[in-house]
C-alpha cells in the first residue's frame, strides 16, 4: 500500500516524464507516442519504477534507446522537479504489456465459438 506522499511524488514524476518525452526528447522517440502509463515509487522516494507503452513505434527498440539515455532523462526530470523536491529518484523504465495483454484476450474472446441460446416462446399468456 503506498502513502498518500508515494501518490503524490508518483503522480508528479508521470506527468513531468510524459512532458519531456513529448516535449524534449523528439530526437530520442522520433514519431513514436509514449505513455506513461504507471509510475510506482518506493518508501524512500529514491527509486521510481516508470511503466511506458509504445504506439508508431518499435517497443523493444525504442525501450533500448530510452534505456540508453535514462540519465538524460532523469537531469530533464531535475529541472522542472528539482526545486519542489528533495531528491530526484533513480528512473527504471520498464514496458507495459497491459495493452498487448487486453488485445490478446479480445481475440481469445472473439474466436469462442459460442452456440446461440435456444429462442424461448413468448406467446405463453399470464391468466
Amino acid at each position: 500500500m503506498e502513502s498518500k506522499r508515494q501518490q503524490k511524488y508518483a503522480k508528479l514524476i508521470q506527468k513531468e516524464i510524459g512532458d519531456i518525452f513529448q516535449k524534449e526528447s523528439k530526437h530520442l522517440v522520433g514519431r513514436a507516442m509514449i505513455t506513461v502509463t504507471h509510475v510506482l515509487v518506493s518508501p524512500d522516494l529514491g527509486f521510481a519504477k516508470v511503466y511506458l507503452s509504445f504506439l508508431l513505434a518499435d517497443p523493444d527498440a525504442t525501450y533500448k534507446l530510452i534505456n540508453e539515455h535514462k540519465k538524460e532523462i532523469r537531469h530533464q526530470l531535475a529541472k522542472r522537479i528539482g526545486k519542489s523536491v528533495r531528491v530526484i529518484p533513480e528512473i527504471a523504465f520498464f514496458p507495459d504489456d497491459s495493452a498487448s495483454y487486453a488485445q490478446h484476450m479480445d481475440k481469445v474472446i472473439s474466436d469462442l465459438n459460442i452456440p446461440d441460446a435456444p429462442e424461448e416462446d413468448d406467446e405463453e399468456t399470464e391468466d
